[in-house]
């Protein structure tokens, strides 16, 4: 396993870290969004009441069928793919600390018409055809138990995407939807509620990306920042599923009364 190093500096800078931080960030969203977030906490929970009845969990769902899990390799075989949204995601493991984690992807098909990759002149090979583009989301890390315990951005290298600016990333957020039954319908259903409970924190940690690769890019002229093997990755937050719904409902019944 690698460890989890390549870890740019401060890359928990500006994270919602606390309970206290998080019921002020969810306290000035407008309504809508919260009951939005509600109702995927409601679902995540639902998700998890199946999956316990059968003795399972989102990770053995994933892997369910798949034989010998492999550092590396992608679980399912193939990657999960939406025809219909262009939300695809992908599970493998290749870090200590953690049992595996979730890459989420949106393709070219699913953004917003006329959204484009950042420019670029550097001499990797960036996707070209329309097939082929695809951004990269979030990562959600998960423990042994088949439960995330945080979410993180990569540098463009590890997922070999076309990097896009962070508004344009944030726009593509609710655009991730997995919306059929294979490999686990309730799977899919907990990793498209997770994107909208925890979004408040997602795009922190995207606007903090793209300020880190700035960042990164002025302390080395002259270097490719999205193919430098020393930043991975780049924004991390350590996140609690509970704590998340307890927020968000709390904050919701302070509106109600």
């Amino acid at each position: 396993m690698i460890k989890m190093d390549n870890l740019g500096k401060n890359a928990t800078g500006g994270m919602i870290k606390n309970p206290n931080e998080l019921r002020d960030a969810l306290r000035a969203l407008p309504p809508k969004r919260l009951d939005r977030m509600n109702a995927a906490a409601d679902e995540i929970l639902e998700c998890y009441r199946v999956l316990k009845k059968g003795d399972a969990n989102i990770v053995g769902e994933i892997l369910k069928g798949q034989g010998t899990f492999y550092e590396w390799d992608h679980y399912p075989e193939g990657d999960v793919y939406d025809n219909e949204t262009h939300a695809q995601y992908y599970y493998h493991a290749h870090r200590e600390g953690e049992h595996g984690h979730f890459h989420t992807f949106l393709r070219k098909k699913g953004m917003r018409e006329g959204v484009e990759p950042v420019p670029y002149d550097g001499d990797a090979e960036w996707p070209t055809e329309e097939d082929e583009i695809i951004c990269h989301l979030i990562a959600i890390s998960m423990n042994s138990a088949g439960f995330p315990i945080a979410l993180f951005t990569t540098n463009r290298w590890v997922t070999g995407e076309n990097w896009y600016e962070k508004n344009d990333v944030i726009d593509m957020l609710y655009g991730f939807i997995i919306d059929h039954c294979t490999p686990s319908w309730p799977a899919n259903r907990w990793l498209t509620a997770m994107l909208v409970l925890f979004r408040p924190q997602i795009e922190k940690l995207i606007i903090a990306r793209d300020e880190k690769i700035s960042e990164w890019q002025s302390g080395k002229p002259g270097v490719d920042v999205f193919e430098d093997r020393d930043l991975e990755i780049i924004s991390y937050l350590d996140i609690n599923v509970e704590t998340q719904i307890r927020a968000v409902k709390e904050v919701i019944e302070e509106r109600s009364s």
